[in-house]
């Protein structure tokens, strides 16, 4: 048997694709991810080229030196969001998903036969309120509260807030505050470059006493500020929009699944067991808090099997001694591979487990 070291990150299960050795992690649908650079960076390129020189010199240097602040922090906040680990929680080794299946079924041992086992199901108590640990089939664990399962991405993620494709990645606890800052930043710098894309055309076309209206222009400066200020305009409703509604969930410390789903607001009006009832203190838990390390080792080394085929390496005696001859329907023998071995991919769950503990 040949045995090779590789990274951990290289043997991940899921539907993620890494680079830069393992530090840099997204999901594997990266279309939307670079529409939205591409956006960015082409409005405020054109901003930067045909707006910022005129209003530099008529009106303040100040301007374009704030849109250049603006426009990196926005650019840092997006790939701050896209790169990172959103929080994947490793899924349970062979030996563990073994243990907690027997678990499971000593459980449901007095369970009728033909009767319909119970959902698999564990609480715990959280603030003086139950709380409900779901079984994931995929992962073999019971999820931590607050975790769900994204079918985009095929992991168990903590503190799941939604999958979005425009930064071509899942939001959790770990990129959350990101991903807030850049819908912040970004409503911020739309505002911006329209609100100056505006004073720039009414300063060109009404430079004196006597304005001439603005369709006499017909000059490639001006088709191109109408483009800017198009794409700013349909583009303000949707990511203001959208900053506000994560300022809502925020005071309420709350998440887009949460919300979905109305855990907090059904019928039976259970009350949100992590909302600290106060906007200052929600939001200073949710973007203020503890930046949480990953729980997935992805650089470090494992242990990969190779197969070696007879045309490039006699069979050593060792390995034919230890091989299982099974009889085939010609009469021929046949020598059984070895069992294959499990390489420990993840951290066990008992690093996890901490999770579990509000």
């Amino acid at each position: 048997m040949v045995t090779r070291k590789v990274r951990k990150w290289e043997k991940l299960p899921g539907k993620n694709t890494f680079c830069c050795d393992g530090r840099v992690m997204m999901a594997r649908q990266k279309g939307v991810f670079y529409l939205t650079l591409f956006l960015i960076v082409g409005t405020c390129s054109l901003f930067f080229a045909f707006e910022c020189p005129y209003l530099a010199v008529h009106l303040s240097p100040a301007i374009p030196f704030f849109a250049v602040l603006l426009f990196l922090f926005v650019i840092a906040m997006l790939l701050r969001t896209s790169f990172s680990d959103p929080g994947v929680l490793p899924r349970a080794l062979p030996e563990e998903a073994t243990f907690i299946e027997m678990e499971i079924e000593a459980a449901n041992g007095n369970v009728p036969a033909g009767q319909r086992p119970p959902p698999r199901i564990r609480n715990v108590q959280i603030n003086n309120q139950i709380v409900k640990l779901k079984y994931c089939y995929t992962c073999k664990i019971f999820r931590p509260p607050r975790a769900s399962h994204c079918s985009i991405c095929d992991n168990c993620v903590d503190r799941f807030d939604h999958h979005c494709p425009w930064v071509g990645n899942c939001v959790g606890k770990r990129n959350y505050r990101y991903f807030y800052m850049f819908t912040l930043s970004l409503s911020l710098l739309t505002i911006y470059i329209f609100t100056f894309n505006i004073v720039h055309v009414v300063m060109r076309e009404y430079p004196g006493p006597s304005p001439l209206p603005i369709l006499q222009s017909r000059s490639r400066r001006a088709h191109l500020t109408v483009l800017e200020v198009l794409v700013c305009f349909f583009t303000l409703w949707s990511v203001v929009g959208l900053t506000g509604f994560h300022t809502y969930l925020i005071s309420l410390n709350q998440t887009t699944n949460e919300d979905i789903k109305g855990s907090w607001s059904g019928k039976n009006r259970v009350q949100n067991p992590y909302s600290h009832k106060n906007f200052m203190k929600n939001c200073c838990e949710v973007l203020c808090g503890p930046t949480y390390p990953s729980v997935l080792d992805r650089r470090g080394m494992t242990q990969e099997d190779l197969t070696v085929s007879s045309a490039s390496a006699a069979p050593s005696s060792s390995s034919s001694s230890n091989a299982a001859p099974q009889t085939t329907k010609e009469g021929r023998t046949s020598t059984a591979p070895p069992k294959p071995t499990f390489n420990t991919l993840n951290q066990p769950l008992t690093s996890i487990r901490t999770h579990l503990t509000p």
